[in-house]
C-alpha cells in the first residue's frame, strides 16, 4: 500500500481536487479488492495458521471498507468530472454511461453494492448458505469487470514500464492465488482421491454421521478439528455445497461428518446413496492441535459443536476435560464415543443439561465462577471452544474474565464450520 501511494503522489497531478480524490480512492479500492480475494482463495498455509474464522473476519470488515471506497470513489469522480465539464451531476451520468470502459466500472460499483446489501447481518440471517454462496460467485463478475475497468481507465501505473509491470504483477499474484487454492487444488486432489459415501448412520432423529472412503486418505493431510467443504455428486444435490467438521479423528482410512438437520443439504444427508460420489474442498481451519501452547485441554462444546471436539479427541494427550452444553442428555450426540475416552483414556467428562437461566440459582453453566468451580486450573489449559455463536461469545467473554491467557483460547464459530 506505501509503494502505491508513493507512486500515485509521485505521479502526474489529476485535472481538479476532487477528480485526484476520485483515483486515490480507486487505487486503495483495488488493492482491498486484491485482498478480500486472497483472504477467500483459500490457501492451505493461510487457512491453518491464521484459522478461518479470522480470515471470515477480516473478509467481512475488508468488504465493508470496499463498500465505502468503491462508493466514495464513484461519487468523486462524477462530481469531479461535472464541474470539469460545468454541468450538472444527472448530466455527466448520462455521459458516463456512454463511454464504455466508464460503464464497466458503474456495473462493478452496482454489483458490490448489491452483494454488500445482501451480507449485512439482518439479510445474511435469512439466506441460506447455497443462496449466500450463490450470490457472493456475483462478485467474481464485479471483479472481472473492474479489472477491466482498470485496463482501459488505469493512469496511475502507466508511468513508466516497471509501475506497470508492479501494478499487474500484484493482480497476477492474486489471481494465480485464486485459481490455486479455489479450482486447481481441489480438482487435482478429488481426482487423486475419488471419494465416495461409504455408510450413513442416523445419530439420533435430527442428527446424522456420514462416513466417506477414498484412496490414499492420508495425503489430504486432514487434521482433528478441521473441516471440509463438502459437495455430495447426486442428482438435485451436485450444486450445494456446505461446510461440515470432520467428527472423527482421521486415520487416512475413513472422513465423517456429523450433522444436525438445519438446511436443505444437511437435512438431506440421510438420503444419500451409499457410493454416492464426493467433491471436497479442504481440510480448513486452525482449530488444531497445531497450536496448543500447554500440556493440559479443556474442550468446551455446544450441540453438534461437539463433532470437531470429539476429533479433537483422538489426537490430544495430557489432563483432558470435556464440557459438553446440551439442553438434554438425549441431545448429546456421540455421547457413547465421549464415554470410552472417559473410560479408556482417562478424559473427564461434564454433561452441562438445562435451560440456560432457569431455576433458583439461575443455570449459568459457563458462568466464570461456575468454570473455576469445574476445571480449578483453567489458567493453565489450553481451551477449545466450538459451538452456536451465542454460546461461544458467552464463553469467550468468560475466559477473559477467568484470566485465560488469549494464546491459550482456541474458537470456531459454529455457524462458519460445523452447521
Amino acid at each position: 500500500m506505501l509503494i502505491v501511494e508513493v507512486l500515485f503522489f509521485t505521479g502526474d497531478p489529476a485535472k481538479n481536487d476532487l477528480i485526484g480524490i476520485a483515483k486515490f480512492l480507486a487505487l486503495h479500492a483495488a488493492l482491498l479488492m486484491m485482498l478480500q480475494l486472497l483472504l477467500v482463495a483459500r490457501l492451505p498455509w493461510l487457512d491453518t495458521w491464521i484459522g478461518t474464522d479470522r480470515l471470515t473476519a477480516w473478509h467481512r470488515w475488508t468488504g465493508f471498507a470496499l463498500f465505502w471506497a468503491v462508493v466514495l470513489h464513484a461519487s468523486f469522480i462524477l462530481v469531479g468530472y461535472a464541474r470539469l465539464a460545468d454541468i450538472s451531476v444527472f448530466a455527466q451520468i448520462d455521459v458516463f454511461l456512454g463511454v464504455f470502459p466508464t460503464l464497466l466500472g458503474m456495473l462493478a460499483v452496482s454489483l458490490i453494492v448489491i452483494v454488500v446489501a445482501l451480507s449485512v447481518r439482518f439479510a445474511r440471517r435469512r439466506m441460506s448458505y447455497e443462496l449466500w454462496h450463490a450470490i457472493h460467485v456475483v462478485l467474481y463478475v464485479a471483479v472481472t469487470l473492474a479489472v477491466l475497468h482498470q485496463l482501459y481507465e488505469g493512469s496511475t501505473f502507466r508511468a513508466n514500464a516497471l509501475t506497470t509491470a508492479y501494478w499487474w504483477g500484484m493482480w497476477g499474484l492474486v489471481i494465480v492465488s485464486l485459481l490455486h487454492g479455489r479450482v486447481v487444488t481441489p480438482l487435482l486432489r478429488n481426482a487423486r482421491h475419488k471419494l465416495r459415501v461409504a455408510a450413513v448412520v442416523p445419530e439420533s432423529h435430527n442428527v446424522t454421521s456420514v462416513y466417506v472412503t477414498g484412496r490414499d486418505l492420508a495425503a489430504l493431510e486432514a487434521r482433528a478439528g478441521q473441516f471440509f467443504i463438502w459437495r455430495f455428486l447426486t442428482r438435485g444435490r451436485w450444486w450445494q455445497a456446505n461446510p461440515f467438521s470432520i467428527s472423527s479423528t482421521p486415520d487416512g482410512e475413513v472422513l465423517r461428518l456429523t450433522a444436525r438437520a438445519v438446511g436443505g443439504t444437511s437435512a438431506g444427508l440421510r438420503d444419500l446413496p451409499v457410493g454416492a460420489r464426493v467433491f471436497v474442498e479442504g481440510p480448513y481451519g486452525a482449530f488444531t492441535t497445531l497450536h496448543r501452547t500447554r500440556d493440559a485441554t479443556l474442550l468446551i462444546a455446544g450441540g453438534v459443536g461437539i463433532t470437531p471436539i470429539r476429533s479433537l479427541l483422538g489426537e490430544l494427550d495430557g489432563p483432558v476435560t470435556v464440557l459438553y452444553r446440551v439442553p438434554t442428555e438425549a441431545d448429546a450426540v456421540l455421547l457413547g464415543e465421549l464415554e470410552h475416552y472417559v473410560t479408556n483414556a482417562g478424559v473427564t467428562l461434564h454433561l452441562l443439561t438445562g435451560r440456560t437461566g432457569s431455576g433458583l440459582p439461575p443455570n449459568l453453566p459457563f458462568a466464570p465462577a461456575n468454570l473455576t468451580a469445574l476445571v480449578p486450573d483453567i489458567r493453565e489449559r489450553d481451551v477449545y471452544v466450538c459451538g452456536p455463536p451465542a454460546m461461544t461469545g458467552s464463553v469467550l467473554t468468560a475466559l477473559k474474565e477467568v484470566g485465560v491467557p488469549k494464546r491459550q483460547v482456541h474458537a470456531e464459530r459454529f455457524a462458519l464450520a460445523g452447521d
